[in-house]
């Protein structure tokens, strides 16, 4: 169903008493032909609040008025009054009257192959381990760096769609990644030749992605439509457009993130807005439990859902939303948490219910997790994006075993197998220019680094063998601060535009315990 505008009542209201010009003219004379008359889009993004919500209006207002740097948005200062300025800023934050429609026949029209299969080369353009890559979001100008990860040296820079968001997602190879945008973009990137090709919008606001153990399909997670999109990973052709709701169809719900599940050969869903975990099939042949009716409620509950999709789905029902997940290493069970539960779920995937609950006070970031073995068992370590501590839960006995006091919350925590040590951010908290180092053997922090002091330091990968870390000081004037894991030296510093993060071949398509996946 076609957008409309806002009531008459909601534009006079937006149209600042100083403004000659209404703000839907405004809009429709200065942003219409790159962002789209719907706000939907065009070669601009979607000017909606579910893709903008991270810009508060004064922000949003700077935008307007001076522009983005290394982006083709100029700014409007020298055309537009303050008055308009604000009116303008004001309708792009309010919602739709209604969700526009984006199926399979408006995906496959946005697809774009800008190189043909035949056409790439047999072999890497350039000499380096291409497991050691390392693919850099630059936030601050919209643009990816691809890093030689042995020597630290650049191999490309290029730009992308507006607000990378979820993660890059590698083929099992790792010659191509997959990037994705706010605004529902998928990009398909060959590491070998070093460029893009193909593109497909899949949805209007989207979450991540996430791609199939065997490299054949990629799940898109949508906020806006309310849906799940499975693409041939290959080509970005779109297979099934999934509308998520619930068993009666009464109501539909965003979906928060979809996971790969390898060893189940499936894709998990945590949907928003609705009590139930999905599990999608990506088998070519699904197991036997995905066949009859499509949800595991109450027999005679629902008739005539039996499932027909190639991509078939069981639903697991909830006592509430979960947010966010953490496996654990069989994938049999996840660890979940919502943001305002104040306790972690552990369900068990396949009975198909909860099974446990602990306590987790102060929003764990659980999908940012790390496992380890600590005393002979295995745990995972968990940040908080609203306490300053991190969470040790032992994944036998669903017990937190250890709270460890940290300078502040935090986003990430980072490892790898072949070191001892984990890194925290606490970017969140007061002394954002800081990280501290836990020894994985004694759960206790025994270092704390400053690499650019005042500025703020957040996300840290680690090379494919463990042998370094690297840095994020997400500013404009921002770098790559490259460490030394044993001794904690720096070793090198790379200039970059607010590096968000970085993310390496090997480390990705290995499953290395010690990142997300």
């Amino acid at each position: 169903m076609p957008a409309r505008w806002p009531s008459l009542a909601l534009l006079m209201a937006l149209a600042a008493p100083a403004s000659a010009m209404p703000a839907p003219e405004l809009y429709r004379e200065h942003c219409a032909s790159c962002h789209g008359e719907d706000r939907l889009g065009r070669m601009g993004p979607a000017l909606l609040p579910e893709s903008l919500g991270r810009l508060k209006p004064p922000a949003l207002e700077a935008v307007i008025r001076d522009g983005r740097p290394a982006t083709q948005m100029p700014g409007f200062a020298d055309r537009l009054d303050e008055a308009e300025i604000a009116a303008l800023a004001e309708l792009v934050r309010t919602p739709l009257a209604e969700m526009p429609r984006w199926g399979v026949e408006e995906i496959e029209a946005s697809r774009v192959v800008l190189v043909a299969p035949e056409a790439l080369p047999d072999r890497p353009q350039w000499h380096t381990d291409p497991l050691n890559l390392f693919v850099v979001v630059e936030a601050g100008d919209q643009h990816v760096t691809i890093l030689d990860g042995d020597r630290f040296e650049p191999l490309a820079r290029f730009p992308t769609h507006f607000a990378l968001h979820g993660g890059p997602k590698f083929s099992p190879d790792g010659r191509f990644v997959h990037l994705m945008s706010r605004d529902g973009w998928v990009t398909r990137y060959d590491l070998w030749s070093l460029q893009p090709v193909a593109e497909v919008r899949a949805g209007i606001n989207s979450r991540n992605i996430a791609i199939s153990d065997d490299g054949r399909v990629i799940a898109v997670a949508n906020y806006l439509p309310h849906s799940l999109v499975i693409l041939d990973a290959a080509t970005l052709a779109p297979l099934e457009v999934k509308t998520v709701d619930d068993p009666f169809h009464k109501r539909t719900s965003r979906v928060s993130a979809v996971y790969q599940a390898a060893p189940r050969r499936s894709f998990i869903l945590a949907l928003k807005d609705l009590p139930e975990i999905w599990e999608v099939s990506y088998a070519p042949e699904p197991p036997a439990v995905f066949a009859g009716l499509v949800h595991n409620y109450e027999p005679g509950m629902v008739e005539g859902l039996a499932e027909t999709s190639p991509f078939p789905v069981r639903r697991i029902p909830l006592t509430a939303p979960l947010d966010d997940f953490f496996f654990d290493p069989t994938y049999t069970n996840l660890i979940g948490s919502s943001r305002d539960g104040g306790k972690g779920v552990v369900v068990n995937l396949d009975v198909r219910r909860e099974i446990a609950e602990l306590p987790l006070p102060g929003l764990p970031h659980l999908g940012s997790g790390i496992a380890f073995s600590w005393q002979g068992r295995p745990v995972l370590a968990t940040p908080h994006l609203g306490e300053a501590a991190l969470s040790v839960i032992d994944l036998k006995s669903w017990q937190v075993v250890e709270r460890v006091a940290t300078l502040g919350p935090g986003f990430f925590i980072r490892g790898h197998e072949a070191s001892p040590y984990a890194w925290i951010d606490v970017s969140l908290g007061p002394e954002k220019d800081k990280l501290q180092i836990l020894d994985t053997r004694t759960l206790e922090l025994v270092a704390t680094l400053q690499p650019a002091p005042g500025k703020i330091t957040g996300h840290v990968e680690l090379t494919r063998d463990g042998r370094f870390a690297l840095v994020s000081v997400s500013e404009m004037d921002g770098e790559l601060v490259v460490y030394d894991t044993a001794t904690f030296a720096v070793v090198k510093r790379l200039p970059m535009v607010k590096p968000v993060g970085k993310y390496n071949v090997g480390n990705k398509i290995s499953r290395s315990p010690g990142t997300s996946h």
